[in-house]
């Protein structure tokens, strides 16, 4: 735990698994001594949609260590007494099945990354736009992933947010691939499914958009 705030009941965990502070509220926690900075401590992660990775049934680590909650050998556990290693292997199990439904959307979304850029070189190559383009796209997507950081930042710091529309509209506009590298890197928007749809939307549309330019030429023969 490294940050608690005893006024206002709610602190923050630090994880190895995950990049970003891990928010809880005390009456996610159960067992003793109270929270305090330094205690180490078990927990279940969720995402709620972009407000970040929230800790829940967080518990102390020295509860599941504790030799007087561990039973006998033989005897089932009791039913005031739930066995304390269950939601931490839930959880663990959790993370591994999304990690194993997430490999396919990336594999889909860096082969029409790749699709992507080959119809922006080819539309360079054929003359249908200029060799501006590329470096305009280059910059385009810096700043769709600058704009998905200050997001997350605002969003950490309760400050103003940025519209889903502002985002989305850049996705749309070519920004689609920097938006993806931020929900890698920043794990910002990245379990909200509704955004998520739209995401994919975006990226579809913008990459068909650019084929039908690109191949315009040879439907008008």
């Amino acid at each position: 735990m490294v940050r608690w705030n005893g006024a206002k009941a709610f602190g923050f965990i630090k994880s190895d698994q995950t990049p970003a502070d891990i928010f809880f509220h005390i009456r996610d926690f159960s067992g003793a001594p109270v929270p305090t900075e330094g205690l180490q401590v078990g927990f279940d992660e969720i995402h709620v949609g972009g407000k970040g990775p929230r800790a829940m049934q967080v518990r102390p680590l020295n509860d599941e260590q504790n030799p007087s909650n561990q039973r006998p050998p033989g005897r089932p556990p009791r039913a005031d007494q739930p066995n304390r290693r269950a939601p931490a292997r839930a959880a663990s199990g959790r993370r591994a099945s999304e990690t194993a439904s997430q490999a396919q959307p990336n594999s889909l979304v860096m082969a029409l990354m790749l699709v992507w850029l080959v119809l922006l070189v080819a539309g360079a190559l054929t003359g249908r736009f200029t060799w501006f383009v590329l470096p305009a796209a280059f910059g385009l997507n810096l700043v769709t992933f600058y704009t998905y950081w200050q997001d997350k930042h605002a969003a950490r710091q309760g400050a103003w947010r940025i519209k889903e529309d502002t985002l989305h509209l850049l996705g749309l506009a070519g920004g689609w691939p920097g938006a993806w590298f931020a929900h890698q890197i920043l794990r910002h928007k990245s379990s909200k499914q509704a955004f998520r749809a739209v995401y994919w939307a975006t990226a579809i549309l913008n990459t068909a958009a650019l084929l039908a330019w690109v191949a315009l030429p040879w439907f008008q023969r």
